[in-house]
C-alpha cells in the first residue's frame, strides 16, 4: 500500500503542476461565475439557470481534465523513460497503475470539490444561503462517479495507445456512453444483426447517462435523474456501477500493462 500510495502522490503533484490543468479550471470557473448574470436575463428562472450552466461547466470540463490527465500520464512515463528507472524497484505494474489512477482521481476530486464551492457560493449571491441544498451535493457526487469511470477508460486506452489516439477512443466512449437509451432505441428500429451489435455494444461500454442530473429536476424538492428519484438508492447502485465498471476497466489496463514489453 505504501508504494501506491508513493506513486499516487507523485502522480498528484505532476498533474498539480500542470499549466493545461490549471487553465481548464480557470475556464470553468469562468463559466461558472457567469452563470450569475445569465441568470438576471431570465425571467423567474434564475437559479435553475444558474444550477444548469454551472452543473454543465462541472461536468464538461471535470471530463476534459479526466480525459487529459488521464492518457497522459501513463504515456508520459514511457515517453520520458521514467518508468525504467521506477518498474525495476519492488513495485508490480498493477501497482504502477493503480497508483497513477488514485493520483488522478485525486486531483479530480480537488477540482470538481473547487468547482462545487464556487457554484454554492454563486448561488448564495444570487438567492442566499437556501440556494444550497443537498440535492447539489447529490448532482456533483453523480458527476464525480461519471469521471470515475471516464478516468479508467482513458487509463485503459493509455495502457497500449498513444495520448491523440487514447483521447479519441475515450472521448467516443464517453459521447456514446451519454447516448446508450438513443443507441438502444436506434437498435430497436434497426433489428437484424445491425441491432444486436448495437445492443451488444451497448452493454460492454458504461452506461454514463445515469449519472447526468437534470438541473431543471435540482430545482425541485426531490431530485430526480432522468425521471428516476435520486435517494439513497439510486446514488448506492450508481456508486456501486461506477466503482464496478471502473475496477473490471482497469484490470484489463493493468493486464496489458503487465504484459507490455518496454525494451
Amino acid at each position: 500500500m505504501r508504494r501506491i500510495a508513493a506513486v499516487a502522490r507523485n502522480t498528484f503533484r505532476e498533474a498539480a503542476r500542470n499549466k493545461i490543468l490549471y487553465s481548464l479550471l480557470f475556464f470553468a470557473l469562468g463559466l461558472i461565475i457567469s452563470a450569475l448574470a445569465l441568470g438576471q436575463l431570465s425571467v423567474h428562472e434564475d437559479r435553475r439557470m444558474i444550477r444548469d450552466v454551472g452543473l454543465f461547466g462541472v461536468d464538461l470540463f471535470s471530463v476534459l481534465i479526466a480525459i487529459f490527465v488521464g492518457v497522459n500520464l501513463l504515456y508520459k512515463e514511457l515517453a520520458l523513460k521514467t518508468v525504467y528507472t521506477i518498474l525495476p524497484k519492488p513495485i508490480a505494474r498493477w501497482e504502477f497503475v493503480f497508483g497513477k489512477w488514485l493520483g488522478v482521481m485525486a486531483t479530480l476530486v480537488a477540482q470538481i470539490a473547487i468547482m462545487g464551492l464556487v457554484l454554492a457560493l454563486t448561488l448564495m449571491a444570487q438567492g442566499g444561503a437556501d440556494a444550497v441544498d443537498a440535492a447539489l451535493g447529490k448532482a456533483l457526487w453523480l458527476l464525480l462517479m461519471n469521471v470515475t469511470i471516464v478516468t479508467s477508460v482513458a487509463m485503459f486506452f493509455s495502457s497500449f495507445s498513444s495520448p491523440f489516439l487514447s483521447g479519441l477512443f475515450a472521448l467516443g466512449v464517453f459521447v456514446v456512453g451519454r447516448s446508450i437509451p438513443d443507441v438502444r432505441a436506434l437498435a430497436q428500429r434497426m433489428g437484424g444483426a445491425g441491432g444486436q451489435l448495437l445492443n451488444g455494444a451497448c452493454t460492454l461500454l458504461p452506461n454514463l447517462h445515469l449519472f447526468t442530473p437534470s438541473g431543471s429536476a435540482l430545482g425541485a424538492q426531490t431530485v430526480s435523474v432522468h425521471g428516476a428519484f435520486v435517494g439513497a438508492s439510486y446514488l448506492g447502485w450508481t456508486t456501486a456501477y461506477a466503482i464496478g465498471y471502473s475496477a473490471v476497466v482497469l484490470a484489463c489496463a493493468m493486464l496489458i500493462f503487465r504484459r507490455r514489453d518496454f525494451v
